[in-house]
């Protein structure tokens, strides 16, 4: 296919038709993308100083949200997680979340004591598992990971729970 540059206002709706379906397609490609990426190599810094890593969560289906105690929708969607954690933590299933570098750690430490957290709390102190899992800039994100270590979904803002918990299921029953 050959493009042609013209001024004619035909042609330059051609040109930006083709650069709308390109970006269109791009997007497409960058969003679908994550589906069968796999999960960063991690190592994760929890509250009482122990360190976690992305192979000792091998094998369980993980949920790692990124998240900060200065989000409201963040803050707004916690008990959400709580309670997905509690409802699928029998089965071999695992919530992180990953409190962003920018969030003071006595902060995440109330947070996490006062609402009395159920699933490891992490801090990305140096933003490097930021960095790792895309350079996350947006509070909320979270990914939900298969027992392969395989990106299944990923979602910027609250999760529909409904929808989530019939993927966690899914992937639960999953051999």
């Amino acid at each position: 296919m050959k493009l042609h540059l013209n001024t004619s206002s035909t042609g330059r709706h051609t040109w930006d038709h083709w650069c709308f379906w390109l970006c269109a397609l791009s997007l497409s490609a960058l969003l679908g993308a994550c589906s069968s990426d796999r999960a960063p190599e991690s190592s994760y810094v929890l509250l009482d100083g122990t360190t976690i890593s992305a192979e000792q969560l091998q094998g369980k289906v993980v949920l790692v949200n990124f998240w900060a105690t200065s989000c409201t929708t963040c803050v707004a969607e916690m008990p959400q997680l709580v309670s997905t954690h509690q409802k699928f933590k029998g089965r071999g299933f695992e919530t992180l979340a990953v409190a962003m570098r920018y969030d003071p750690p006595s902060y995440v430490v109330n947070f996490a004591q006062t609402r009395q957290l159920p699933f490891k709390v992490a801090i990305d102190n140096t933003g490097s598992v930021a960095k790792a899992w895309g350079d996350i800039q947006l509070t909320p994100t979270t990914f939900l990971i298969d027992k392969q270590g395989q990106i299944v979904k990923r979602y910027v803002g609250a999760p529909n729970f409904a929808e989530l918990h019939t993927l966690i299921d899914k992937l639960l029953s999953a051999s």
